[in-house]
């Protein structure tokens, strides 16, 4: 750690550094900029520009807030996030649109799930309407179901965008290329970063916003997360034939599981997104089968509570994994909602990586999960709705730096 402590006699870089250029991490630097005028703060991300991974990796779905256990971080900060990023695409001319969606269920066994999300939709404030098999016509007439619910404040955005803006209203420094390797943090000087490329930034107080790799930054700032993140991908395929799909269309989902299944996206591009599913990623970047890296690898399989998944579910994971692998049953999935798809209309599109944090005895973290240690903030899970919930979520993780900042 050398090449850090030597350098503590300079001036500090910045007030706040915040670590992970993803729409979280440039929502906090914007709301820290505007809770607190004047206030320096300087953003690191590793990669040439914002929003590569997560946040430019995912269906642009604005979400209502209808899925969440009310009284959740998720359930409090989706509700009001969703009206946030609708304003603020408004506001900065951002392509998005309010489109609705439907909850569709398709065998006899889902109907109980189904009416158990509008009795959440209504605890957490949010219109639901229920239909029947004709009125899902109305909406979608090549979407077939048993019943379904119209969720009128789901919508579409483009996230990546979004990110950029927040960058560049936020008036904070943003460093792009700039992968963090070690972490000096002295309770009585704030904290030192030494970069990949050599740069050290200082800072009083340390925000931990990198996604795919948070636990691993919480351990070089010295806290123990607790937590260990393993990657999933979720892969999609475009529809050949958007005209099929007018909107967006979901199954009812899994309560054991904190994925949402296959369902289908039209995005203010005017394509249709089919996916994703969910299988283990072999690295925290892992896009594609192809892409391992041995080190990631070990310390997924290392991690007890990865084990533990594996045992617990099993049977999921299979039927997930045989979706990967097979077009053909991804497609028979999907045809569960578009009976009238067929296997030249799934085009491949680009993967995505959720950063899933989970606790040694297997448990899935299924909420935000925001630790604090000296002069530090952790975002230690920020599971979807992470976009939509991202400037209530930044303000959030600002008020706590903010504080951090004032005892210090």
């Amino acid at each position: 750690m050398a090449e850090v402590v030597q350098v503590w006699a300079g001036a500090y870089d910045c007030d706040v550094l915040v670590i992970g250029g993803g729409i979280v991490g440039l929502s906090t630097a914007y709301a820290i900029t505007r809770a607190a005028p004047g206030t320096r703060v300087t953003v690191l991300e590793k990669e040439p520009g914002p929003a590569r991974h997560q946040t430019g990796r995912n269906s642009g779905v604005i979400h209502s807030g209808i899925y969440y256990r009310p009284g959740s971080l998720k359930a409090r900060y989706a509700v009001r996030g969703a009206a946030e990023m609708v304003k603020f695409c408004a506001e900065y001319g951002i392509a998005h649109a309010v489109t609705g969606k439907l909850i569709v269920a398709t065998e006899r066994d889902e109907l109980p799930r189904l009416h158990a999300l509008v009795q959440r939709g209504r605890e957490n404030g949010i219109p639901v309407r229920e239909l029947g098999p004709a009125q899902i016509a109305e909406f979608e007439p090549e979407v077939r179901g048993l019943a379904a619910i119209h969720v009128g404040t789901t919508g579409v955005c483009d996230f990546t965008a979004v990110a950029r803006e927040l960058a560049r209203a936020s008036g904070a420094e943003i460093r792009y290329g700039a992968r963090v390797v070690r972490v000096d943090r002295r309770a009585d000087r704030g904290v030192a970063v030494l970069t990949a490329a050599g740069e050290v930034v200082r800072g009083r107080v340390l925000v931990n916003c990198a996604g795919l790799h948070c636990d691993e930054v919480a351990r070089l700032t010295g806290d123990e997360p607790g937590v260990r993140i393993v990657p999933f991908r979720g892969e999609y395929y475009e529809l050949a034939r958007p005209e099929l799909v007018r909107g967006l269309v979901y199954p009812v989902p899994d309560p054991a599981f904190p994925f949402l299944g296959v369902h289908l996206t039209r995005g203010v591009d005017g394509g249709v997104h089919i996916g994703p599913n969910a299988v283990p990623a072999l690295a925290r970047e892992g896009y594609g089968w192809g892409v391992v890296r041995p080190r990631e690898l070990a310390g997924t399989l290392a991690w007890p509570g990865s084990w533990a998944i594996a045992r617990r579910h099993w049977r999921y994971g299979a039927g997930e994994l045989r979706r990967s692998v097979s077009k053909g049953a991804f497609l028979k999935a999907v045809r569960g909602l578009l009976p009238g798809v067929d296997a030249g209309d799934l085009v491949p599109a680009p993967a995505g990586v959720r950063a899933q944090a989970v606790l040694r005895d297997g448990t899935l973290v299924d909420d935000f999960l925001i630790r604090q240690g000296a002069r530090a903030v952790h975002v230690l899970n920020a599971p979807s709705p992470a976009a939509t919930a991202s400037l209530p979520v930044g303000r959030e993780i600002g008020h706590r730096a903010l504080d951090l900042l004032g005892a210090g």
